[in-house]
């Protein structure tokens, strides 16, 4: 009741007004709200004189409450979450989406969990990579080789009853559970293959294990994905670690560049070393079967003799002078008068280019002092001169001086 009531200070002397005349003017409207407006004696003062009234009023606002209390336990479920029914604390079921209703309060609760909703986790930093935990991020490799990593979890519910009765912190478990397992798989991996190329098995691997641990503590939590933020040495040997990098790509440059002169020059010495071996294989096979051939042909040529001997002998000496004159430029002049020979370079003179016409009496000229000379001689030393002379037709080889 405010101060500006026109009821108070009228009674007790200024004071309060008397809770009785309160309740009895309360009563007065409930009643006229439910009908009775003015329906029965009333005492003074304008209330209602029958004790009755007043406990059909009590009881009236007795039901109205308890249809509130009823009314609370409604809820609504949306499609992407579950609501989780606590008796006295206790669980008792997992609604899905729609309305539903429960004993109200304090008798049973309802805790409404989002499924789809995808939480985060990260593991070695928070909010920004430069942010570094660095008690959560280093790591020892299987080479002894201290690496920061930093990762992020992603993950949702698949059983909102586990999750809400058997995780106090869910996202200090998935963290624990996450640097667990990362610690675990980058110590069976080598420093080169974390910060390279096996980035996303570890990530993989990673993920894998840490749901292994998840389901072993029934945590109701399902890991969506695990992606590495930042794998790298520790800055205190960043330079160095930089360094030993260039090394070995300076190295892993020379052996490919020697790899590459190996399968340049091997190639090319293995098809020499082939050529020369089927080249000396040929080699080998024809001076055989020239052999083979002179053997058999010499063979048939002593059992012709052997038969025929002067007409072998002129049968060879016919075929030697056929080879030999077919190669040979020289032209021989027989005289009839004398018996030495003439010889004229006639193969010199058909290689040259038009000679001139004066030019054949000169060498008629030069001729002319042999035949000179020759003729000159007596028949004695004619036949001494073609003795000591080298006779290099087949005529004079075969048969020696003419007579």
């Amino acid at each position: 009741m405010g101060l500006n009531d026109p009821q108070w200070g009228k009674n007790n002397n200024g004071g309060p007004p008397d809770l009785e005349e309160i309740l009895r003017r309360l009563n007065r409207k409930l009643a006229a709200m439910m009908g009775n407006k003015g329906g029965g004696p009333t005492g003074p003062g304008g209330s209602p004189s029958d004790p009755k009234s007043f406990g059909s009023s009590v009881g009236l606002i007795v039901i109205i409450v308890l249809l509130i209390w009823l009314g609370s336990g409604f809820y609504i479920v949306d499609a992407s979450q579950r609501g989780v029914v606590l008796r006295f604390g206790k669980y008792v079921e997992a609604t899905e989406s729609g309305p539903h209703w429960h004993l109200p309060f304090p008798i049973e609760s309802v805790e409404i969990v989002n499924l789809s909703q995808v939480r985060t986790v990260e593991v070695g930093y928070r909010d920004n990579v430069k942010n570094k935990m660095l008690q959560e991020s280093v790591m020892l490799t299987d080479d002894e080789n201290i690496i920061d990593i930093q990762f992020a979890v992603q993950y949702f519910l698949k059983d909102p009853a586990a999750y809400l009765f058997n995780n106090r912190d869910p996202d200090g478990n998935v963290r624990q559970a996450a640097e667990s397992a990362m610690r675990e798989v980058v110590g069976k991996s080598k420093m080169d293959f974390v910060l390279y190329e096996g980035r996303e098995q570890v990530a993989a691997e990673t993920a894998k294990r840490l749901q292994e641990t998840l389901d072993l503590y029934h945590s109701g939590i399902m890991v969506s994905q695990v992606t590495m933020q930042n794998a790298q040495p520790p800055e205190q040997v960043q330079a160095s670690f930089d360094d030993a990098v260039k090394a070995g790509q300076d190295r892993d440059r020379q052996n490919n560049e020697g790899q590459s002169y190996a399968n340049d020059v091997v190639p090319r010495a293995k098809g020499a070393a082939a050529r020369l071996m089927q080249e000396a294989n040929g080699y080998k096979q024809s001076v055989i079967a020239n052999a083979e051939g002179d053997a058999s042909r010499f063979k048939q040529i002593l059992a012709a003799y052997n038969k025929a001997p002067q007409v072998t002998r002129e049968r060879m000496y016919i075929d030697m002078m056929q080879q030999i004159l077919t190669s040979t430029s020289k032209v021989m002049v027989d005289q009839q008068k004398g018996n030495s020979l003439l010889y004229l370079p006639l193969d010199k003179l058909i290689q040259s280019t038009n000679p001139p016409v004066s030019s054949l009496p000169s060498v008629q000229s030069a001729a002319k002092p042999v035949a000179d000379q020759t003729s000159n001689m007596s028949l004695e030393e004619k036949e001494a001169a073609a003795l000591r002379a080298p006779d290099t037709s087949a005529f004079g080889r075969d048969r020696g001086p003419r007579p």
